[in-house]
């Protein structure tokens, strides 16, 4: 009964909202998922198909409610290579094969979908909660730079595409200036994020980007203005426009397998990266629409989910995807709380395609670039300038580290380069910290009090606090405020030992928590010797897995 209620209230808890809010984000993906179909080097309708695919699935079985799945550019890069190499292939064979390089793409994601499935199987989403931070701003902040950047490219008339920005910038600028289709699109860019911020200081009952590109496409449209619009952006993409019929299965990639002898390091690097790169960027959105409704999702779920949908995109021709940080943001601020949000953008983006492709086409590109400028200011975390010089410099360092590798590389690299940064700043300052208090017990014993962590980086620390030539014959550490970590610690104390018992002293071990000892004995048996067993012996409990509390704690009874 409370597993239904639960599924019931994730589904929707406001219809209207979640509806409005759908149909604001579908919009808002059409040109989205076309400029990222473009970018890899597919047809536009893969691409669209792939949003559907992976916003129905998600929306409906994922992790968490009203976050937006879809086609990215962060995946989108990573097939740019194993497309072109598909279609040189396919094109070299004695009976050439036409887009050979998309049918690996399918082949592909079905192998990402495997990876990413048993990812939430074996419960890896958890590790997402090991990201400081200082790499989640990186990531926001870098996020919303490439989303911006990725605007730019939306109305190929009006920024200067020959004339290279950093080779010649003041040439650039000159260009861009004289360009009446630039302060066009600027006006109309200008008007939607406008009514974007005044109209919820009004009313907050429909969504204020729905409004802003209902109101701008009214314009253009009665007004007869000339600009670019989504179906020109498509057609300049050598594309033939929206309109298109169901996902057919695909079913002849089954027979290609024999055109991928001695390339398979690629479809498996391919499918590794790809599945790597979709994990990350969806856990990491979920974290963040985790703290914008102080609610709490599934990594694992959504692990399984995101699977899914790739290997459901793999078997129907999608081009696959992850989460969607802009449009998650975009729902999020429209009001779209539940499931039904993001299953009713995904079937409001597959009515496009099928019925409403001509009118859909005639939508200015100035609205959609509009409403995500608006979703760059407020994703990109402003807060960074004024904390910058409070934060320790390493902080510092890894949130503009992951910004800059962001933008520069993609947001795998950066998220794993930012944790390593982290880690091994971490690392060095715990093992600074290790201290011991030295005394002599009433019968002569010499006691050494450990204090911090003891671990790979401490070791050298922990063997200098002892003098094994001159102690007495009786010697103790007591271990109530440190803890022994891994093999290292472990090997550590044993040559400890060994050192004493060669000097004919003695060495006893106290205070050791339970995993500790157990760890030890497993190790060698010779800790039994030495290891004193104490009922004030430290006793640690760990919290219960968190992901199985999905309200806020105010919900519980404590």
């Amino acid at each position: 009964m409370i597993l239904g209620q639960t599924t019931r209230k994730n589904f929707t808890q406001n219809p209207k909202d979640d509806i409005l809010s759908g149909l604001t984000v579908a919009l808002a993906l059409v040109p989205e998922a076309v400029a990222f179909a473009f970018v890899a080097g597919v047809d536009p309708l893969v691409g669209l198909y792939g949003a559907f695919m992976m916003g129905i699935v998600t929306a409906l079985f994922g992790g968490r409610p009203g976050m937006i799945s879809g086609a990215t550019g962060a995946m989108a890069v990573v097939m740019v290579d194993l497309v072109r190499k598909g279609n040189e292939t396919g094109n070299a064979l004695d009976i050439p094969i036409d887009n050979l390089g998309l049918q690996w793409l399918f082949i592909t994601l079905l192998f990402v979908g495997g990876i990413q499935i048993l990812a939430g199987i074996f419960k890896l989403g958890k590790f997402v909660r090991l990201i400081p931070h200082p790499v989640m701003m990186g990531f926001v902040n870098g996020l919303a730079i490439v989303i911006f950047l990725a605007q730019l490219k939306l109305f190929p008339t009006a920024v200067p595409q020959d004339i290279s920005f950093f080779g010649n910038t003041s040439e650039w600028f000159s260009t861009l200036f004289s360009n009446a289709s630039f302060w066009k699109m600027a006006g109309f860019i200008g008007l939607t994020m406008g009514i974007m911020y005044g109209l919820p200081k009004l009313t907050k009952k429909i969504p204020a980007a729905l409004v802003a590109i209902i109101a701008v496409a009214c314009i253009t449209i009665f007004g007869g203005i000339e600009m670019s619009t989504v179906g020109s952006f498509i057609a300049e993409g050598g594309g033939k426009g929206l309109e298109g019929g169901l996902p057919i299965f695909q079913d002849q990639i089954f027979g290609l397998f024999g055109t991928l002898a001695g390339q398979w390091d690629t479809i498996i690097s391919t499918a590794f990266i790809l599945a790597a790169v979709g994990l990350i960027e969806s856990l990491m959105t979920l974290n963040l629409v985790d703290e914008i409704t102080e609610t709490r999702g599934n990594g694992n779920r959504e692990c399984i989910a995101q699977g899914s949908a790739n290997m459901l995109n793999g078997l129907f021709g999608g081009m696959g995807g992850c989460a969607m940080i802009g449009q998650s943001i975009i729902n999020v601020d429209s009001g779209g709380r539940g499931r039904l949000s993001g299953a009713f953008a995904a079937m409001a983006l597959l009515a496009f395609i099928l019925f409403a492709a001509p009118l859909i086409e005639q939508i200015p590109i100035a609205a959609l670039v509009g409403v995500m400028f608006m979703v760059v200011i407020g994703t990109f975390a402003w807060s960074s300038f004024r904390i910058i010089h409070k934060i320790p410099i390493s902080d510092a360092i890894v949130l503009i580290a992951v910004s800059a590798i962001t933008v520069w590389k993609d947001l795998a690299i950066a998220v794993i380069a930012g944790v390593i940064i982290s880690a091994l700043v971490f690392a060095w300052k715990n093992a600074t910290m290790i201290r011991a208090r030295k005394r002599i017990q009433a019968d002569g014993t010499k006691t050494y009090e450990i204090w911090g962590p003891l671990f790979f980086g401490s070791i050298q620390s922990f063997n200098s606090k002892f003098d094994v030539k001159n102690d007495p014959k009786k010697v103790e550490i007591d271990f109530v405020e440190s803890r022994v970590s891994d093999h290292s610690a472990m090997e550590a104390i044993f040559n400890l030992v060994n050192k004493y018992e060669a000097a004919g002293k003695s060495l006893k071990l106290k205070h050791l928590s339970e995993d500790c000892k157990q760890l030890m004995y497993k190790a060698s048996p010779k800790f039994k010797e030495v290891i004193v067993e104490d009922i004030n012996d430290p006793r640690y409990y760990l919290a219960a897995n968190p992901e199985e509390f999905t309200k806020p704690l105010s919900e519980y009874d404590l």
